[in-house]
């Protein structure tokens, strides 16, 4: 999968996972899939043994 593909593919989950979501339902997935990403960050480059 090239990169604009990659960008097509999460923008697409994106939308279906929102759809028929409240404002309240996406802004609370959005700040769960922030921290997830960021703690995943964190884990690679703190180099853990997971």
């Amino acid at each position: 999968m090239n990169s604009c593909e990659f960008v097509t593919f999460i923008s697409t989950l994106a939308c279906a996972i929102a759809q028929d979501k409240t404002q309240r339902e996406i802004d609370i997935l959005s700040a769960f899939f922030v921290q997830l990403g960021d703690t995943l960050a964190t884990i690679s480059t703190l180099d853990f043994d997971v």
